[in-house]
């Protein structure tokens, strides 16, 4: 499974002109599901998200989690995060899992992140063709892959 955690002071996504998820300060995350990954790797991940502490603190460090300051989730699912570049310029994605494995453990992250204090998670939706506003807070840009942690 692997994610893109990007600190914001805003985010939005829009779909068919509508805006189905919106938050100001907080994490934008987008979600690739690997095929083979399992809800161990799914709670793995969402408790990394949700205990990082990448906001700053009264002396300028990041030290605080999402909870601390009271952020939003943003969560979007994106297969492309799961593109297998091995071969050729055009990448090939059948690395990602079947799109109902997929967003059963998209759904279910963004739930799990609840467990760790994160009370406002907004949703993309998910197949669809969105677009995806953002101002990154910093820059603040982490990506995350639990099949670097199963080799380390």
């Amino acid at each position: 499974m692997r994610c893109v955690i990007q600190r914001v002071t805003q985010a939005s996504v829009t779909v068919d002109g509508k805006i189905t998820g919106q938050i100001e300060k907080g994490f934008m995350v987008l979600l690739g599901v690997v095929e083979g990954d399992t809800d161990e790797e799914m709670r793995l991940l969402a408790r990394k998200v949700g205990e990082i502490r990448i906001f700053t603190d009264e002396n300028g460090k990041m030290n605080l989690s999402l909870a601390q300051v009271g952020g939003a989730v943003l969560l979007v699912s994106q297969f492309t995060l799961c593109a297998d570049l091995a071969k050729g310029r055009r990448p090939s994605f059948t690395l990602s899992a079947k799109p109902s494995e997929a967003e059963r453990l998209y759904l279910a992250f963004g739930k799990e992140l609840e467990k760790y204090g994160v009370t406002d998670v907004q949703y993309g939706v998910f197949g669809a063709d969105m677009a995806v506003r953002l101002c990154n807070d910093g820059p603040v840009t982490i990506v995350m892959d639990t099949d670097t942690w199963k080799r380390g």
